[in-house]
């Protein structure tokens, strides 16, 4: 038997009619030819995307944070070498 292939749009539809308990989570896996398992699957993917949207955001601003700094230091050493480089040309008469 042949697997479907979920969208994103259609697997938030699903577990919000879930959520929204107008139906069974039994009707409704029945209704769209899943399993109670896949659905339950599916919902704490969902809520735990949206635990971490309306979180503070610590984690990936921390990673934004080290990567600017990284490149900081990167730019900060090639602005000495080009002021080297420079000094160098002035010392050599290459100007």
């Amino acid at each position: 038997m042949k697997q479907r292939k979920w969208t994103a749009e259609e697997k938030m539809a699903i577990v919000l009619e879930g959520i929204k308990g107008v139906k069974s989570v039994a009707d409704i896996c029945r209704e769209h030819k899943i399993s109670q398992g896949l659905y339950y699957r599916w919902r704490d993917k969902f809520l735990e995307g949206g635990k971490k949207a309306l979180n503070s955001g610590s984690a990936d601003e921390s990673i934004y944070k080290a990567e600017i700094d990284k490149l900081q230091r990167i730019i900060g050493k090639q602005a000495i070498q080009i002021e080297i480089l420079k000094k160098t040309e002035e010392l050599l008469g290459r100007k």
